[in-house]
């Protein structure tokens, strides 16, 4: 398993999927082309860019280069890195056909060859600075989710932050956990509770 900082992008869920048997790290589906239309998804992706840096692990087929193409074109600041998987001819064991190109895509990688790819493109195990201890426990209990409320102090709390508005709950929790622990997370809504009238 690589522990890695950088946020990593993907194409689709069964991408998700795979590369969670490989990383333990934040990792943000472009639902394929949908990306070119999702600027919510585009700004979270920015965000990333800037705040801890961006891994692209596109299929190495035309479509994945268009959309590696995209993300690279739509980001103007902070780091982004490239993962490329080879070309390996064969066909996903839940599809009934080949794609086009006759690829492999992210999918169905191999583990070994997905782990070799990040080693090649010079991304290896990163410590963390701060524990993942933000649950969705924690969320619920500082009124982030489950709350007539919980929207509007999830916004506020994004603007503070500086993050994407419109987040979902569980969007939200995944990005804290890059950012802080649970007792930081408490002393910035404590902060926001000075402003509780405004709600």
């Amino acid at each position: 398993m690589i522990k890695i900082n950088e946020a990593v992008i993907v194409e689709g869920k069964y991408d998700k999927i795979k590369l969670s048997s490989v990383i333990d790290g934040v990792i943000i589906v472009t639902n394929g082309f949908g990306i070119f239309k999702d600027r919510e998804k585009l700004e979270l992706i920015r965000y990333y860019a800037e705040k801890t840096g961006i891994v692209i692990l596109t299929d190495s087929d035309n479509a994945g280069r268009k959309i590696r193409g995209y993300i690279k074109g739509a980001i103007k600041n902070g780091s982004i890195k490239n993962v490329h998987i080879p070309d390996i001819f064969g066909k996903e064991k839940r599809k009934t056909k080949p794609s086009a190109e006759g690829k492999l895509g992210v999918e169905g990688i191999d583990v070994k060859t997905l782990v070799s790819a990040f080693e090649k493109a010079g991304i290896s195990s990163a410590e963390r600075t701060a524990p993942k201890d933000i649950t969705k426990v924690t969320m619920f209990e500082l009124g982030l989710s489950g709350g007539n409320q919980s929207s509007i102090l999830r916004q506020k709390l994004q603007s503070r932050l500086g993050l994407p508005s419109m987040l979902s709950a569980p969007a939200l929790l995944e990005i804290l956990n890059t950012m802080m622990t649970a007792d930081e997370l408490r002393e910035h809504m404590a902060a926001l509770g000075e402003c509780k009238n405004d709600l």
